[in-house]
């Protein structure tokens, strides 16, 4: 799309698509990014004034490019790409497959990224441009809105690449293309002021001066319009070190950055015990600026846990692990490896922290503990089966972590230590998901997060405690609230540079769309208003750097709105479904949809139990819906316990991220299937 539309195959080589009119088919259906284009809309798309028969050849062109996408497509057996779905045609390709979304992906993924490491990636992406945006369908009114989006992003992206190049000390080459920047689009005041910026980086005090007076003439004669206050900011700087030459110009951030970094290298021993301390205090701080510096603080920690253990202090071991309290509002841990050594060398420093260590560092201990062992990271053997009676269940790693939850938040609130109280919180929440039906418990450990936050200054706790807030509130119904607190975490992303709380939000939206869907659309209508939402959220998975949280979910976002409907999944519309870790217990509908109830009752039978996490709720749900269907009363007994207590809640809305329906009405249907 970014240039004249065209199509490859795996390995690179040209896809006929066929005339003009099949290519701008093909460019029709992508932008409307995996939603339904109805015929209709196509035929006005696609001429002025639409010949006899228009319907006809728009069903012709498309049959044209499903072959040429799909050539190895038996006949009549449904296209996965190009589907006909209601009054027209989707187009569903992967969203690493299309270009102009790849590039909005790597933008996106930059914004994360260090100065140094996000260069390169935009560097990347500005590489896939071939041309204008759907360059050969330059008159078409359909393509001129998304031509102008991604123009300005292109635009953006220029600009992001050269600032993070004067960022990362590299000011001469951002010159280069700046100069050229400049020249072709004036009216651009970032443009000019990131050019007099490299400039005068680059020791060119007269050049960067030149650059700022040549702005000022062109936006007076072009827009008949004074620099903005952040050129006129810098024009200003640049006089006064001309007239003051031998005056040092203020440090900006990273030079002091810079700075601080030598002074630290210079003054503190190579294998002293104190440059772990910084070094875990330092991956606490990159881990909530983004996915790239998440994983990287994850992988980093566990270095730096291991080589405090090694040392023999024990006290110097529990300050390196009970020093990283990252916020966490996801139940599933991204690393079930990394978390079991953090906890069981925790464990290990307990047992060996001398009795005069300051209560403090072995209540982060704690903390730790219960944060990294939410969900089922700490599992030993087998999960108990589903059906089991919940008093065989026997799950000591699960005791240990709620105690360990419970001391934490004591201790905590004995020694009124406002940061480790949020710490110990945080470890609270997590453990809470012993039952279904608890978002009234969650909601009042939100709020008194965010009180605490506010109160003592805390930035992390307070987007925790937002978060939680907001998916509590959306399970109990309260959308006015929940909105509430997604604004206020949104804020808070922004201000202060927190770009995965607009993951959590963005999906929290996808959902409000869907519990707002007018009950009076059609099936059809109603998929396309929360498919494009969806869309949106589905698009921040490939790069938000969360892989316990994004596995499974784009699958289980299709999969709602047919288990709302109360109908079965088709074989072939998820037969290249990824569920992740939801696969045990989406298993048993799926062969049941497949016409194999027998295999569904075995599935059902060795079914583990659900996580105790933020998606027990709607996975007990499916497996009592297929315990109806399936004829397992023993199991639809199961899940009528379990689910009792959540019975006025939306099945999976307090997740924040997308609902199955109504609690109450799996329920009803258990009940009467388990005989009461």
């Amino acid at each position: 799309m970014l240039g004249p539309v065209e199509c490859r195959d795996g390995a690179g080589l040209p896809v006929r698509l066929g005339g003009p009119r099949h290519r701008e088919v093909v460019a029709r259906l992508l932008v409307a990014r995996r939603r339904v284009v109805p015929v209709d809309r196509l035929v006005t798309d696609l001429w002025e004034e639409p010949p006899p028969g228009a319907t006809g050849a728009v069903r012709t062109f498309v049959a044209g490019v499903r072959r040429a996408l799909e050539p190895g497509r038996r006949l009549r057996t449904p296209s996965r790409l190009l589907a006909t779905e209601g009054p027209g045609y989707v187009l569903r390709p992967a969203p690493g497959a299309v270009d102009a979304w790849h590039f909005e992906a790597e933008v996106a993924r930059a914004a994360g990224l260090a100065p140094a490491d996000a260069a390169p990636v935009l560097d990347a992406a500005l590489a896939t441009w071939r041309g204008p945006a759907y360059a050969d369908f330059p008159g078409a009114r359909w393509a001129h809105a998304e031509r102008a989006r991604l123009a300005e992003l292109r635009l953006h992206a220029v600009e992001r690449r050269a600032d993070a190049l004067i960022r990362s000390g590299a000011s001469r080459e951002a010159v280069w293309d700046l100069d050229a920047h400049v020249a072709e689009h004036p009216w651009r005041e970032d443009g000019w002021h990131l050019l007099a910026t490299a400039l005068l980086r680059s020791g060119r005090q007269g050049d960067a001066l030149g650059v700022l007076r040549r702005a000022r003439r062109v936006l007076a004669d072009q827009l008949g319009a004074d620099p903005g206050p952040g050129l006129a900011r810098l024009e200003r700087e640049v006089l006064r070190q001309a007239d003051h030459p031998d005056e040092a110009a203020p440090a900006t951030g990273d030079e002091v950055w810079s700075s601080a970094a030598a002074a630290y290298e210079g003054s503190v021993p190579a294998r002293s015990p104190a440059r772990l301390e910084a070094t875990a205090s330092l991956l606490r701080e990159l881990a909530v600026t983004g996915a790239g510096g998440l994983d990287a603080a994850r992988r980093h920690r566990a270095a730096a846990v291991a080589a405090a253990e090694r040392t023999g202090d024990a006290e110097l071991a529990a300050r390196v692990i009970g020093v990283y309290d990252v916020p966490a509002v996801w139940t599933r841990v991204d690393a079930p490896d990394a978390a079991r050594t953090v906890v069981r060398t925790a464990e290990r420093v307990l047992a060996r922290l001398p009795e005069e260590a300051p209560e403090t560092v072995r209540a982060r201990l704690l903390a730790s503990v219960a944060v990294e062992s939410r969900g089922d990271a700490l599992a030993e053997g087998a999960l108990p089966r589903a059906a089991d009676p919940p008093g065989r269940a026997r799950e000591p790693w699960r005791r240990r972590a709620r105690q360990a939850a419970a001391e934490a938040e004591s201790a905590a609130r004995r020694l009124h230590d406002a940061s480790l109280l949020a710490f110990a919180l945080n470890g609270a929440f997590l453990q809470s998901f012993a039952h279904c039906g608890q978002a009234g418990r969650r909601d009042a450990i939100g709020a008194e997060l965010v009180r605490l936050a506010r109160t003592h200054g805390l930035l992390g706790p307070e987007v925790l405690g937002r978060l939680i807030r907001l998916q509590a509130l959306a399970g109990l119904g309260d959308l006015p609230g929940a909105d509430h607190q997604a604004t206020a975490a949104d804020h808070l992303a922004d201000r202060y540079e927190r770009p995965l709380a607009r993951v959590f939000t963005t999906w929290y939206r996808a959902l409000r769309t869907t519990l707002a869907t007018p009950a009076d659309l059609t099936a059809t209508e109603a998929a396309e208003v929360t498919g494009a939402a969806y869309a949106e959220a589905v698009a921040l998975l490939p790069t938000c750097g969360m892989p316990g949280f994004a596995t499974g979910l784009p699958a289980l976002t299709r999969l709602a709105p047919v288990v709302r409907a109360g109908a079965l999944p088709a074989p072939e519309a998820f037969a290249e479904a990824d569920w992740g870790p939801y696969d045990p217990w989406v298993r048993p509908l799926l062969l049941l949809g497949d016409a194999r109830p027998d295999a569904a009752r075995e599935a059902l039978r060795t079914a583990p139990r659900p996580p105790h996490d933020l998606m027990a709720e709607p996975m007990w749900c499916l497996l009592a819906r297929a315990a109806v269907l399936a004829g397992d009363p023993v199991l639809a007994a199961r899940a009528t316990a379990v689910l009792g207590p959540a019975e006025g809640q939306q099945a999976g809305a307090a997740s924040g991220l997308l609902t199955f329906g109504p609690v109450a009405a799996y329920l009803a249907e258990a009940r009467e299937a388990a005989g009461g």
